[in-house]
């Protein structure tokens, strides 16, 4: 007879970026646990993860519409997971406004609109996990990433103020930091730069998107049912971060 430990069976899980990288690990682990998982994303999920919702997260009418999707479908969620995000590495002293406003867009309000659209529903449900995909960069900084740090930031604080509004109706919102990790978005930097930050890992490796989708679906699972506000970096511990 299986046990599920996790309390993810039956429930209902959203997770943006859901297509690739750590996103579509995530969805993987869901479904695996026997979540019913909808994936909202630009682009579609490989055939048979998740049920797929067109969705720009930078766009709050196109988060709005994403929450009435799936409460129209299957209810409030129990789960979410704002995995998506996107960068450009580059001085910041080189960056045109647009460059920066749009790394902020999708990595900080896309969060923030995909939580707002959703969040009446799950707090008149009273119960859900709210987990936010940052990046170690919001911890300590990265050189070349100055606005996607501050945006990552902003998520870490984010999630640590929406922990503390949300905890008496029985949210709970906690944050994943990875370090470099073997995604689509890694594969696009500079061979030179990738290699620099591979050797400075003590692990002496990237992260694979699963160890990550571990992390979050930990936080989405009922093992950490009195955590909330929390902040972990999954990056071999290329930072340790108090």
């Amino acid at each position: 007879m299986r046990v599920d430990a996790d309390g993810l069976t039956g429930r209902v899980a959203v997770v943006t970026g859901g297509a690739s990288g750590i996103g579509r690990a995530a969805v993987e682990s869901f479904g695996a646990a026997g979540a019913r998982v909808f994936v909202a994303d630009l682009n579609p999920p490989a055939e048979g993860a998740g049920e797929w919702i067109r969705t720009d997260v930078a766009d709050p009418a196109s988060a709005a519409a994403l929450a009435r999707e799936v409460i129209g479908r299957a209810g409030p969620p129990r789960v979410l997971v704002n995995a998506a995000g996107w960068d450009r590495i580059a001085p910041f002293a080189e960056m045109e406004s647009e460059l920066i406003e749009r790394i902020v867009r999708i990595n900080l309000l896309g969060a923030m609109h995909i939580c707002r659209a959703f969040l009446t529903a799950m707090l008149e449900a009273r119960g859900g996990a709210i987990v936010n995909v940052a990046s170690d960069a919001g911890r300590v900084g990265s050189s070349g990433e100055t606005a996607y740090a501050g945006a990552k930031g902003g998520i870490i604080a984010f999630t640590k103020s929406l922990a503390r509004e949300t905890a008496r109706q029985g949210i709970r919102a906690n944050c994943v930091c990875p370090g470099p990790t073997d995604t689509p978005l890694f594969a696009s930097l500079p061979e030179k730069l990738r290699g620099a930050l591979v050797r400075a890992i003590p692990f002496g490796r990237l992260a694979r998107p699963e160890e990550v989708a571990e992390v979050i679906r930990f936080f989405a699972s009922d093992r950490s049912g009195f955590v909330t506000g929390q902040v972990l970096s999954v990056s071999g511990g290329l930072t340790m971060a108090g």
